[in-house]
């Protein structure tokens, strides 16, 4: 009983539905059934054949589910089976690279990512999305970026541009 304890402890901590928790889940829908069947012929209530059917719809719930869970934790690890299977014939087959030709998974993707930025860089300098000299003057004559709020000297020195 105390392996049993411990057992159901650690399974707690465990991704996934364990067989202990699995069991001990299962003794308590069962236990819970049999309290509502005595609590049903004490007091021949309905409210108890209710709680009975929502708890055994609850029970088959949690066993349905953890039976996907076991279909799907094995069709993952077959899966992974025949990928580590089909590596071992591609490294079997491949001609082995020079050390000077070696390049690694990351290597790639980031000499992808570096192709991919420059090339959004020159497209939006082309495109006209990049700010402008004149942009950056009218940003700096209402004093900066998005404040709201345009200072009276440069006011007046728009007053000034229209009179001269």
């Amino acid at each position: 009983m105390a392996s049993f304890m411990g057992d159901l402890w650690s399974s707690i901590f465990t991704p996934g539905p364990t067989p202990t928790l699995l069991i001990a889940t299962n003794v308590t829908f069962a236990a819970l059934q049999l309290i509502f069947f005595a609590l049903l012929l004490a007091t021949y209530s309905l409210h108890f054949v209710a709680l009975s059917i929502i708890s055994a719809g609850l029970w088959w719930s949690i066993n349905w589910f953890a039976a996907e869970m076991k279909l799907a934790q094995q069709a993952q690890e077959a899966e992974k089976e025949k990928q580590e299977g089909d590596n071992a014939k591609t490294r079997q087959k491949s001609p082995v690279r020079e050390s000077g030709d070696s390049e690694t998974e990351t290597e790639a993707v980031s000499a992808k990512k570096t192709a991919k930025s420059s090339a959004v860089a020159t497209g939006s300098a082309t495109s006209g999305l990049l700010p402008t000299a004149r942009d950056h003057k009218k940003r700096l004559s209402t004093g900066g970026e998005g404040s709201g709020y345009g200072s009276t000297d440069s006011e007046w020195e728009k007053v000034d541009d229209t009179q001269s």
